[in-house]
């Protein structure tokens, strides 16, 4: 089967997926989609007891999706610009400091919590996973997943504070995250620390990227303003998302923040100017489009990732207690930030919001699959897919309840 070829069959499932949730179940998109992917990894784990040689050509076809790289390489760019155009700047910026503490020092106290831990749950269960080891897991599983975040939120009719916080760290935490996760990596790997150089690579790296992000996008809105066009429109803002991305990870910056503060400026409402008013309707449906499918097609692939990951008997333990782990070290994080919310701004359940709101997702398990092979590996895996699962499915599907719920509460 060629790529095109598993391209194709992987359109049709997200089409075929999306069009049966729409007429009978009506589950956020994101969660029908990774349903699909658990139901047809299901099939091909029991097509493994019948015919072997079957399930095993269809398992070689999911392991030829470099799942990492896709990710990584070239969805994350476009999904990201796609979000970023959805959030309320104006907002974003009144509330900068929160979203800047929680994605960067958030980070990093959230590593450091779910690293210890899962050390000391895998020495307690027997799993070979060292703490250099148990802190790299900690560091990729820690930023919350901006894809995962800004889906769910839509969904949750909150106050517009509280939104723009979630979207917000989702947005910028991914690329602190990322650099986090590299350093620890090098680290685990044999390479000397210095804690010094990775956090002076954190700032340049963030710094850089925006700066590089905002500088293309004023550029772009210029060249918008002078022609009304919506195709070529369009196709400014397509080739920023891409140029953005591409260049900030030549220069060695970040990427993801570059491709953020892009579509920050594009979206705001200040800018809109930029287009005329047909060009700008076709702008916020190619970008929703844009979304809309890729969203799917990723949390189909993360789904489907069951069927080629490996199952090793005894690690059971040690994903429940990386799911528990992650959300305690979630909840540790938001406390400060829920309770001044609170005190300030009069949210009594912004602690609740914030910390059920931070999901992880398929970025995680992006950075998972990028763990070189070893022991630690398939413990590494095992627990960022379970962590993953557990929060698109289970948070995903109940933060709207939730929220709705909770303000209810509060209009009392």
């Amino acid at each position: 089967m060629s790529a095109f070829d598993l391209a194709a069959v992987f359109m049709v499932l997200v089409a075929a997926g999306g069009w049966i949730n729409a007429k009978t179940l009506r589950l956020p998109h994101a969660v029908a989609m990774l349903l699909v992917g658990l139901i047809g990894a299901g099939g091909v784990l029991a097509l493994q007891q019948v015919a072997p040689d079957a399930a095993r050509g269809v398992t070689d076809a999911v392991k030829r999706v470099d799942f990492a790289r896709t990710v990584l390489g070239w969805m994350l760019g476009f999904l990201l610009f796609a979000g970023a155009m959805q959030v309320d700047l104006s907002e974003l910026r009144r509330r900068r400091l929160s979203i800047w503490s929680l994605a960067t020092l958030g980070v990093l106290a959230s590593t450091a919590i779910v690293g210890a831990g899962a050390w000391a749950a895998a020495r307690w269960l027997g799993v070979p996973l060292g703490l250099p080891w148990a802190l790299v897991f900690g560091a990729l599983i820690s930023p919350t997943d901006p894809i995962a975040v800004i889906a769910t939120v839509k969904r949750g009719h909150l106050p517009a504070t509280l939104q723009v916080v979630l979207q917000g760290e989702a947005l910028f935490n991914d690329g602190v995250g990322i650099v986090v996760f590299t350093a620890l990596l090098a680290f685990a790997t044999g390479a000397a620390p210095d804690l010094g150089r990775a956090a002076l690579s954190v700032v340049v790296q963030a710094a850089g990227g925006l700066a590089l992000g905002v500088v293309a996008s004023l550029a772009v809105i210029r060249l918008m303003r002078r022609v009304d066009d919506f195709v070529v429109e369009v196709s400014l803002t397509l080739a920023l998302a891409m140029a953005v991305y591409a260049g900030a990870q030549a220069l060695d910056l970040s990427g993801p923040i570059a491709v953020v503060g892009a579509g920050l400026l594009i979206g705001d409402r200040r800018a809109e100017g930029a287009a005329g008013e047909t060009a700008e309707a076709h702008l916020r449906s190619f970008w929703t489009l844009v979304d809309e499918v890729l969203n799917g097609l990723l949390f189909l692939l993360l789904g489907l990732q069951l069927a080629a990951l490996p199952l090793v008997p005894g690690l059971a333990g040690l994903s429940v207690a990386a799911v528990g782990l992650v959300f305690v070290a979630r909840f540790l994080v938001v406390l400060p930030w829920g309770a001044f919310l609170r005190s300030r701004l009069g949210h009594r359940h912004a602690v609740p919001i914030l910390a059920w709101g931070g999901l992880h997702g398929a970025l995680s398990l992006a950075l998972a699959l990028s763990v070189p092979d070893g022991p630690q590996r398939t413990a590494i895996l095992a627990a960022a897919y379970a962590v993953a699962t557990f929060s698109v499915a289970a948070q995903g599907l109940t933060f709207a309840p939730l929220a709705a719920w909770l303000a209810k509460r509060e209009a009392r």
